[in-house]
């Protein structure tokens, strides 16, 4: 099944959590008819490739050229319409830039395999619980609601203001006739009615004047009242979410909704501006004693200056948060010399303000870091799909300054993924006779000036954006807080999910909790240490628990991905609770799991039977990235053969834990079938005798100890005699040998 018909069987809350990150970028028409093409292409690799991104960019036009012509053919004519402004969009917009195409798609697929491995996890964590928490539910809607009172209340205003203007000219009108007639005709009784009219109209005058001003007073206060509350905690969270997801976490959405809010209040107070530089105008033309105007209108003016200070202040965001483009999967950690990407965005959308707005970006004031690039650009409407007032910079680059002796600084491991930057941007509005300088930061950063330093600088931005939602404590590090266990743990999950496509269950993160702490614990009371997590090594290890599950990681994403994802490694086991799982099964069951002593290693371990009746394990010495690389992983289960002292040799792999056929989890993965591999010719190739190498090990009966290399290879003939007899073609395929263990 294509992981996009997995997509949509799932239930509605994650399907709208699908439809968050699918847009004018990527339509979804697109995915939807071409799901299995987009699946098959390497994305991610053209992500970081342009030759290969463009011929991508380029297929992917045949392929809705091809879909056009269909279509076309079923007259279908609302898909015809759409597949045309596709078509348009992919050859105008990313001709230019096809590995922005490329990062997209890409990005898409993993958020899909991540919200597919979020939708098998039986619980939700309590950081994913907490996100997703009913009260934030009700107080976006609540906002929204409010915002839309606001503007309504700013309008009806707008017509008390039109009325009241209309009625201090008709005020006006009639007070300049009667001032304009001679004395004798000012002291008809016709002329004093007239004035007492007008001494009426005046009272209504400055009883509307008080009622504007009453009003306008309202409003302002409802906004300052829902930006010091509500807003700013929908803002908050926002930020918190955005963290959350920058660790693997769910996608965090909303932006669009909080600009819609901003955007609003923006144009609400600069509603009421225009409505008080009204109100003073009419002072010119007409005052008197008792004028509310000259005393209340400076007093709201000044209020709603400083509302709309604050207003354009918050509204400058970072959108997305510095990445390489080269590890879209590890944002936060940038390496010298080398290009990232970083967008903001105001969340005040103005026209007046379309290409109005120029950023300008720095790194933090320590001078030991410069960025090299372009570091100004304009803020405009027309780079995003959703016509948003954004900037991305694209090609900046960190560069470290030498220090005064011509060295430069430290980088020792610790020092360097330990030592938070943060990227700062500052701009000016000009707007209406305001000017407001705005600044903001990206999250902080760590600068690595070597790439092996890339594992445990990510594990730094992990603990920082796990422990606090400050969003810039660079001195963090300096004493970094414990973490609750339940936490990390979600968060370990979500490197699976993100990376490698699928999450960790309960029993596996069980497995992770006893490795970090040596015993078996209450998740939500324990508190784990960052020297615990990625300082101290494992008992009696040369490495720290990260670097271990890193290692993992890179083996799974390299070597045995499709495994994974269909859920056949179940990886995280230790070796008691291995036997005991495969101890009452059939002989021939196996488990793969992921070795505790070598660094990215996968071993597999069968049970066995005596003759007495005496139940065995066997397990095989790991198979590293090194060995994987020469021959699949799913091949060597298939042609995996043991000697049994002098014995034929034979496959002991038949059932995959607890009782799945070996084939049937398998035979889709391996590289070819047996009878599709020829048999090597008996007298080789240009007069050499064929060799090759088969994954084989033997078993002595009378020993558990570990056989030496010269037990396994080279191969006596008779042995390899006996292969060639007993074994199929596709077993003498190129392989590796390896040992194995007894118990």
């Amino acid at each position: 099944m294509s992981q996009w018909s997995q997509v949509q069987q799932l239930e509605i809350k994650f399907l709208e959590q699908v439809d968050q990150f699918y847009d004018d970028n990527f339509p979804m028409e697109i995915r939807h008819l071409l799901a299995q093409w987009i699946e098959s292409q390497d994305w991610e690799a053209a992500a970081n490739n342009e030759a290969m991104a463009m011929i991508l960019l380029q297929n992917l036009i045949i392929q809705v050229d091809d879909q056009l012509d269909r279509v076309s053919q079923e007259k279908n004519l609302l898909l015809i319409h759409n597949l045309k402004r596709v078509r348009k969009l992919l050859q105008g917009k990313y001709h230019g830039n096809p590995m922005h195409i490329a990062v997209i798609i890409s990005n898409c697929l993993r958020e899909e395999r991540r919200i597919l491995a979020a939708a098998s996890m039986p619980v939700q964590g309590p950081l994913e619980k907490s996100l997703q928490n009913s009260v934030v539910s009700e107080r976006q809607r609540n906002v929204e609601h409010k915002v839309s009172a606001i503007k309504n209340s700013a309008q009806m205003t707008d017509q008390d203001v039109k009325y009241l203007e209309d009625l201090q000219e008709e005020f006006d009108f009639r007070y300049k006739t009667i001032q304009s007639l001679e004395q004798n005709d000012k002291n008809s009784v016709l002329i004093k009615q007239e004035m007492l009219a007008l001494q009426a109209m005046l009272n209504t005058l400055d009883y509307k004047r008080k009622e504007v001003l009453s009003k306008i007073g309202r409003v302002i206060h409802e906004i300052d009242m829902l930006m010091s509350n509500m807003l700013t905690e929908e803002l908050l969270d926002w930020k918190r979410r955005q963290q959350i997801a920058c660790i693997g976490g769910p996608l965090h959405g909303g932006l669009d909704q909080l600009q819609n809010c901003f955007t609003l209040l923006a144009e609400s107070l600069f509603q009421v501006r225009r409505q008080l530089e009204k109100l003073d105008e009419l002072l010119t033309r007409l005052t008197y004693d008792g004028d509310p105007i000259p005393v209340q209108r400076p007093q709201l003016l000044e209020k709603v200056n400083f509302l709309l200070y604050n207003l354009f202040r918050n509204s400058f965001v970072v959108e997305r948060q510095p990445c390489m483009p080269t590890h879209p999967q590890r944002p936060m950690v940038l390496k010298t010399l080398i290009q990232f990407t970083v967008k903001l965005r105001l969340l005040i959308k103005l026209p007046e303000l379309n290409y109005q707005i120029r950023v300008k970006a720095t790194i933090d004031n320590n001078r030991r870091f410069v960025l090299c690039g372009t570091h100004v650009k304009a803020m405009n409407m027309d780079e995003s799909a959703n016509g948003s007032l954004s900037v991305e910079f694209r090609h900046l680059q960190p560069k470290e300054m030498k220090t005064s002796a011509g060295s430069k600084g430290n980088e020792g491991p610790h020092m360097v993924t330990e030592e938070l930057h943060s990227i700062s941007f500052e701009t000016q509005v000009c707007l209406y006779g305001l000017t407001i300088n705005l600044e903001t930061s990206s999250l902080p950063v760590v600068m690595i000036s070597n790439v092996s330093q890339l594992p445990n600088a990510w594990a730094s931005i992990i603990w920082y954006n796990l422990s606090t939602n400050d969003p810039q404590n660079l001195s963090f590090f300096n004493n970094p807080p414990a973490a609750t266990l339940s936490q990390l743990l979600e968060v370990l999950s979500w490197q699976f999910s993100s990376y490698v496509g699928r999450g960790l269950n309960s029993e596996q993160l069980n497995m992770l909790a006893e490795k970090l702490t040596g015993q078996q614990v209450s998740y939500n009371d324990y508190q784990l240490s960052w020297a615990k997590f990625c300082k101290e090594h494992l008992p009696g290890k040369s490495f720290t628990f990260w670097v271990w599950l890193e290692a993992i990681l890179d083996l799974i994403k390299k070597h045995i991905l499709p495994l994974w994802i269909d859920g056949y490694v179940m990886g995280f086991v230790s070796k008691e609770k291995e036997r005991i799982l495969l101890k009452d099964k059939t002989p021939g069951t196996f488990l793969l799991r992921f070795s505790e002593s070598n660094l990215g290693g996968i071993t597999f371990t069968w049970v066995d039977q005596l003759e007495n009746g005496d139940v065995t394990f066997h397990s095989v010495e790991p198979y590293n990235k090194g060995r994987l690389a020469a021959l699949p992983f799913a091949d060597i289960l298939r042609d995996y053969k043991v000697i049994m002292a002098d014995n034929v040799p034979e496959n002991p792999l038949k059932y995959l834990y607890p009782d799945i056929p070996k084939d049937k989890a398998f035979g889709k993965h391996y590289s070819c079938q047996p009878n599709e591999v020829s048999k090597p010719s008996d007298g080789g190739g240009k007069g050499y005798v064929p060799s090759v190498f088969i994954p084989v090990s033997k078993i002595l009966n009378d020993s558990t100890e570990p056989h030496s290399p010269s037990d396994l290879l080279p191969m006596s003939p008779s042995v390899y005699a006996v292969l060639r007899e007993h074994l199929s073609p596709t077993a003498i395929e190129t392989a590796v040998s390896y040992k194995l263990f007894c118990s």
